[in-house]
């Protein structure tokens, strides 16, 4: 199974289609931040960034948001089932234009939180590289959504869910990918529309 899934994966890269399918740790982070420079320094064709994960650990987060917005290939990012916290930052920092969704995909927005322990003067550092590292999100978010940085903190003051519509009317991507069967059926109908038949 596992060699199966190996294989899988590297066939993908190939195809310069990349899987964020896990929580976002280190020695994950490290891997995918590894193939996509090494992508993006072979061929300047696009990248594609599948994301379908609970959510990743900050430091290794910010690494893969920060490489690829210095990639210099086009990246296109895909929610398949849900995003949460973190990972809607990764598929929100796609580019403007090819950021999607499939139709029951899910995302979440919430506060980022610490668990400092220790001396007075600690627990202060800590506390205040943690508002360092939130007003840094909240700055990104804002770019990559167009939503006003004082909304951006409004809504990030607590859980915030999204749906597909409407992390589409948010900003977070541009469009929600629709099955092949819809699509037939909506051109169906507007052809029929444009025959006066509809």
């Amino acid at each position: 199974m596992y060699l199966r899934l190996t294989r899988t994966l590297t066939m993908q890269y190939r195809e310069r289609v990349i899987w964020i399918g896990q929580h976002i740790d280190e020695e994950f982070s490290n891997q995918i931040v590894a193939t996509m420079l090494y992508l993006d320094s072979i061929d300047s064709k696009k990248l594609v960034v599948n994301v379908y994960i609970p959510s990743g650990d900050t430091t290794p987060t910010l690494a893969l948001y920060d490489t690829m917005q210095y990639l210099r290939c086009p990246v296109a990012t895909r929610c398949l089932g849900y995003a949460f916290d973190l990972a809607t930052f990764i598929v929100a920092a796609g580019d403007k234009g090819d950021r999607s969704a499939m139709p029951y995909s899910r995302f979440i927005l919430r506060p980022i939180s610490g668990a400092a322990r220790g001396q007075a003067d600690t627990v202060q550092i800590e506390a205040n590289e943690l508002l360092k590292v939130r007003d840094y999100l909240h700055k990104e978010l804002a770019k990559q959504t167009g939503q006003p940085i004082e909304q951006i903190y409004k809504d990030l003051k607590r859980l915030k869910w999204f749906t597909s519509p409407e992390a589409l009317e948010y900003g977070i991507i541009d469009r929600i990918i629709k099955p092949d069967s819809q699509v037939a059926d909506e051109d169906e109908d507007e052809e029929l529309e444009g025959k006066g038949l509809f």
